[in-house]
């Protein structure tokens, strides 16, 4: 059975359906025919199933992989946040005008930063 962390066997989750049945019955070193046998179908069933344009359900996936002595396994991981997403709710539970004001307050903070940095540089007397 194939390991997750197995590089040789790990198939990326961005192939589709026909190459990760093409990959396993490959690496399993047998022919269609073979994996047709062990699925209860025929040969150009198998060849259909690794055609580009193959679409089967993942219960027929998940079988073909089987046959050929594999475990199908599919995860699910939550994305990372491209940001701080505790800060974005604490944003939407203020009110508008809450939020309004905070605007404010950091803008009069950012002018202040600019004209301290300005005196620091000698651009303002």
């Amino acid at each position: 059975m194939c390991g997750i962390a197995d590089p040789l066997y790990f198939i990326s989750a961005m192939s589709n359906a026909a190459t990760t049945i093409r990959r396993a019955r490959k690496r399993a070193g047998i022919t269609q025919e073979q994996l047709a046998l062990g699925m209860g179908t025929t040969q150009s069933a198998v060849a259909r199933l690794e055609s580009p344009t193959s679409n089967p359900t993942l219960e027929t996936l998940e079988n073909a992989v089987q046959a050929t002595g594999h475990d199908l396994r599919l995860s699910l991981r939550r994305k990372p946040a491209g940001v701080d997403e505790t800060l974005i709710r604490r944003q939407l539970e203020l009110t508008p005008e809450q939020r309004l004001d905070l605007l404010e307050q950091m803008y009069r903070e950012g002018v202040k930063l600019w004209e301290i940095g300005a005196r620091h540089r000698g651009e303002l007397a």
